[in-house]
């Protein structure tokens, strides 16, 4: 059975992928190639398409290309150790920083209520924008 065989360009139309992208994840060995031509171009086969597919959801999961890049060591590595240890603290890491994320986000929003609050006549055209008095070139005394 033959093989097909796909170049960069190839390769990054069947995944949507940029080739700039896929030339990045195979310089970190996320995926895999089988050489290359004798015009030098980078060739792969079907398992790259697998490798750009589990990176995907991975990185739809939120995972970091450097988590990926362990994860892919230690499945690379060929021990019968399970990545789903390794995995599950990954996702853990994942969870923390979208918890951080959402907290700042929190804050802002109630930086937001308050200048609202406090700023409701202006913001409705009441009164001129004053998030702040003393401004200079707002002097009373200007004509």
């Amino acid at each position: 059975m033959t093989q097909s065989l796909m170049t960069v360009g190839q390769l990054a139309r069947r995944t949507g992928l940029t080739p700039r992208s896929i030339r990045r994840f195979e310089g970190l060995g996320l995926i895999y190639t089988v050489g290359r031509s004798p015009a030098n171009y980078r060739l792969f086969d079907e398992s790259a398409l697998w490798c750009v597919e589990v990176i995907g959801k991975l990185r739809a999961l939120g995972l970091t290309v450097r988590q990926i890049q362990g994860i892919a060591a230690l499945y690379l590595d060929g021990q019968d150790e399970s990545i789903g240890p390794l995995l599950s603290q990954q996702l853990a890491a994942v969870r923390q920083r979208i918890d951080e994320r959402a907290a700042e986000l929190d804050r802002l929003r109630e930086r937001i209520d308050h200048f609202e609050r406090a700023q409701a006549p202006m913001l409705t055209g009441a009164r001129s924008f004053a998030p702040g008095a003393g401004d200079p070139t707002r002097s009373a005394d200007r004509p």
